[in-house]
């Protein structure tokens, strides 16, 4: 078992709580000690939900291990229904009480509850949040689903959006749009705002939308198998996937086709000259499965930035993962290290960064702007406006964000190009403020000392560091490294500003 200050994802019953968060008149009895009812906060505060999930948790002791656990599981659960009367109850154990083997689901079957209970069996110590979410999701879908007529119109059902997720609320508006559009309508849309009345209505649709295979893939092939319902292959991110999109759709049930393209400003501003700044930039992409292969096509297809880097945290999406960085030119990282992940970054020393908010977190460190285009998030990225990343609108919200850090970049480099002018120095006060002006420092730039790679330490001096800001922020780490590289190889223990036009001399060759 490892521990790890921050996780990419979390255990399995996390991702059934995100699930049993999302329906309508679910409830979720979860056999956990006290210490693991942390899952609230993520709600609560981070997606800032105005209501408590729908859990219920046993919260035994250490001093109840001595006794009989497995009372207190049905007590918890018979207190659960006879308070919440939920229409379906969930029932599982954490990763700490799944060692104590009580067995939750046959523990419930046990009470003769008057509605529908399903048992978890999630694998704590071998699988992770977005398996949990998906098993959650199919167990449900797979004990209420029932065989029915096809509706009269063509209709569709959304699988896989749930609470927790990295924009789902705006995706679900923005492809409902975006069918609605070709004539056809949304059955139901699930795990998220679905009810238990709904799923048993699922068959009725002609075919399944899956949004996010991470926590619908299992769903939807069920009900593909069992009802031969077909569901979609492409998730629509970005202009071109949308447009694939919209013909799988139409070749599914014959529907209208769009023109994706006129719905959306990305295209023609990525071919504007305002956009030529963008034009090669070396990005390295990280995070879901999904929403990183979605965002390499993005990048090289339609901004033309320079993919140089593509991975994963979930080994689930590893396969594809890997042959389409191959099509990039490029091996894919598949970790759920971020320690791992932030070597990776410091050796390909990219321009910009697409990842989640622990990338967010690496980049400040290394000094490279950093766009969020996946979950695990921060509250931030739940905004309370309209923000998709699917659909026309999505893409329009993807260029923004992507594009933003860039441009605001490339101002912050032009400040400290300028930072020894009287009104940019690190001392100047604010220029609406002229009277004020901070107390003098007897150094704007201390001296910098730096770690080499081998056995001795590199001291940067004070006019090597200075001419070092002048160089983009985007290049300046890869400048950094080969100048401190080169001073190692020659045995120099001070970098001049000389020794630094050397390096750039030498490595230009």
């Amino acid at each position: 078992m490892k521990l790890s200050v921050w996780t990419y994802e979390g255990p399995p019953h996390v991702g059934a709580i995100r699930v049993a968060t999302a329906m309508e008149n679910v409830h979720l009895v979860l056999h956990a000690p006290q210490g693991d009812t942390y899952a609230d906060l993520l709600f609560t505060m981070i997606e800032r939900r105005n209501h408590r999930p729908p859990v219920t948790y046993t919260t035994f002791q250490a001093r109840d291990l001595g006794s009989d656990t497995a009372s207190l599981f049905k007590k918890s659960c018979i207190e659960a229904y006879e308070r919440f009367k939920p229409e379906l109850l969930l029932v599982g154990a954490s990763c700490t009480a799944e060692l104590i083997q009580d067995d939750p689901g046959g523990l419930a079957e046990t009470l003769g509850l008057p509605v529908p209970v399903v048992p978890l069996e999630l694998p704590s110590y071998q699988r992770k949040e977005n398996f949990g979410a998906d098993e959650t999701f199919f167990q449900i879908v797979k004990r209420l689903s029932r065989p029915l007529e096809k509706t009269e119109e063509i209709t569709c059902n959304l699988i896989g959006p749930t609470a927790l997720g990295f924009r789902h609320r705006d995706d679900i508006t923005e492809i409902t749009k975006v069918l609605n559009s070709m004539g056809i309508q949304v059955n139901i849309c699930a795990p998220y705002g679905a009810t238990p009345r709904d799923i048993e209505v699922i068959s009725q649709a002609h075919f399944n939308v899956l949004m996010y295979p991470e926590t619908g893939e299992m769903a939807c092939r069920f009900l593909e198998r069992t009802f031969s319902q077909p569901f979609t292959k492409t998730v629509p991110i970005g202009v071109g996937a949308l447009s694939d999109f919209v013909k799988e759709v139409s070749e599914i049930v014959g529907a209208n086709e769009i023109n994706a393209e006129t719905y959306s400003q990305l295209p023609w501003y990525s071919a504007s000259v305002d956009s030529t700044y963008l034009t090669g930039k070396r990005v390295f992409i990280f995070g879901d499965g999904t929403h990183a292969m979605a965002a390499a096509r993005i990048a090289r297809d339609e901004i033309g930035f320079e993919v140089v880097g593509l991975g994963c945290f979930n080994r689930e999406m590893a396969r594809p993962m890997r042959k389409l960085a191959a099509s990039f030119g490029v091996d894919a990282l598949i970790s759920d290290d971020y320690l791992e992940v932030e070597k990776h970054i410091q050796a390909i020393a990219p321009e910009l960064i697409l990842g989640t908010q622990m990338e967010r977190h690496i980049g400040k460190r290394l000094g490279i702007p950093c766009a969020v285009i996946s979950a695990p998030v921060h509250v931030q990225d739940f905004p309370a406006r309209y923000s998709p990343q699917m659909g026309p609108e999505g893409a329009n919200v993807i260029f923004d964000t992507w594009v933003h850090p860039l441009v605001m970049g490339l101002e912050e480099h032009l400040l400290t190009m300028f930072r020894d002018d009287f009104e940019f120095h690190d001392q100047a006060g604010p220029s609406h403020h002229a009277a004020h002006s901070p107390s003098p420092k007897s150094e704007l730039i201390p001296e910098a000392v730096t770690e080499g790679n081998l056995d001795h330490k590199i001291i940067w001096l004070q006019d090597a560091e200075k001419e070092l800001r002048k160089i983009p922020f985007f290049v300046r780490g890869k400048a950094r490294k080969n100048t401190e590289k080169y001073a190692q190889n020659n045995g120099y223990s001070e970098i001049s500003i000389e020794t630094l036009y050397e390096a750039k001399a030498h490595y230009a060759r």
